[in-house]
């Protein structure tokens, strides 16, 4: 078998050059020092540790897949503009997405629980098994065996007729990909956003379709490059029981399920 060569050192700069950028300015940029940089960069760090991988992977928008194993600067720029804009290499996991996890002592995984006051710390710590033991854990017969699943709380009234306060059962999604159009999804987003039930569709040019089950709330995107991660619907616990349909809801689903039959036949190709 042989060694697979590693551009991490060539490929950090080459990327900085593309910017434009000193190793003081980058170095400021990324909250580290101009001695840790010029190392990654002369190839004196070796072995970069997990938290360095997915900091420079987020920062450059490039899969850690692609920033180890590919040499950029033999890429053309529209190429590399591709690996940017949420290639397919991204949206399928090739970046190694670090998913930690917690397992009971007969080593099955959680059902781990994130609070509300947890969700800051999940954003910064959603690939460490340390901050993950601290959430509540529990278990349930009834879910799949395969698979990672996690629970996450609702706020606001966006993802009605899924009620307000509402605790959502995901699971984890590694390969974007296998997503179908308006799938439901908690998505993860970086920075001071929330966390957000929507309905999810994957675009080609390298953003999310962020759309409200309650429709009185505009449809938006994102960057690949802003979502952490993406857990799918698997079932909602609520206290509230739901209402009764009215006759004016019960037709607008009648229209909403006619509307997506009319999408799905201009969808197919015309028979001969």
């Amino acid at each position: 078998m042989r060694n697979q060569e590693i551009y991490w050192p060539v490929n950090i700069r080459f990327l900085r050059s593309r910017l434009k950028l000193s190793q003081e300015a980058l170095a400021e940029r990324l909250g580290i020092t101009r001695v840790k940089l010029n190392a990654h960069e002369s190839g004196r760090t070796a072995n970069p540790t997990i938290d360095d991988l997915i900091h420079f992977s987020e920062f450059f928008r490039m899969s850690i897949d692609s920033l180890l194993k590919i040499d950029l600067s033999r890429l053309s720029e529209q190429k590399v503009k591709d690996l940017e804009e949420g290639s397919e290499l991204f949206m399928k996991g090739d970046n190694i997405r670090v998913l930690a996890i917690t397992v009971d002592r007969e080593e099955k995984e959680n059902i781990e629980y994130v609070p509300v006051q947890a969700k800051a710390g999940y954003r910064s710590g959603y690939s460490d098994p340390e901050f993950l033991a601290t959430l509540p854990r529990f278990s349930l017969p009834t879910l799949p065996k395969n698979g990672t699943f996690r629970m996450f709380p609702t706020i606001g009234d966006s993802m009605l007729p899924v009620p307000e306060g509402s605790d959502i059962i995901t699971k984890y999604v590694q390969d974007w990909t296998t997503i179908r159009p308006e799938t439901p999804c908690i998505v993860i987003l970086k920075g001071d956003q929330d966390f957000v039930f929507k309905q999810v569709t994957i675009n080609k040019d390298g953003t999310m379709l962020l759309q409200s089950f309650n429709k009185q709330y505009f449809a938006y995107t994102v960057p690949l490059s802003e979502v952490i991660e993406l857990w799918e619907y698997y079932s909602f616990h609520s206290k509230q029981l739901p209402e009764p349909q009215t006759d004016m809801q019960q037709l607008m689903k009648m229209l909403q399920e006619m509307q997506n039959e009319i999408k799905e036949i201009k969808g197919r190709p015309a028979s001969k």
